[in-house]
């Protein structure tokens, strides 16, 4: 049933129906605050990821040398 999901045709469309409703000026505006908001969220991801490890001591060689 969804073996072909989207053709070119479907995106072909889509963009059509996007600029209709848009209008053609303000379509890179918003592809650039898209672009924005996915650099921020990629950010804060990595940020929580790095906090997990950073947080954690390291431990200091038994020995002592």
């Amino acid at each position: 049933m969804l073996r072909n999901a989207f053709e070119p045709w479907h995106l072909i469309l889509i963009i059509a129906v996007l600029v209709l409703l848009f209008g053609s000026k303000k379509l890179p505006d918003m592809a650039r605050g898209l672009g924005r908001s996915m650099r921020i969220l990629k950010s804060e991801a990595n940020a929580l990821k790095g906090e997990g490890t950073t947080e954690a001591p390291r431990p200091e060689s038994a020995t002592g040398h």
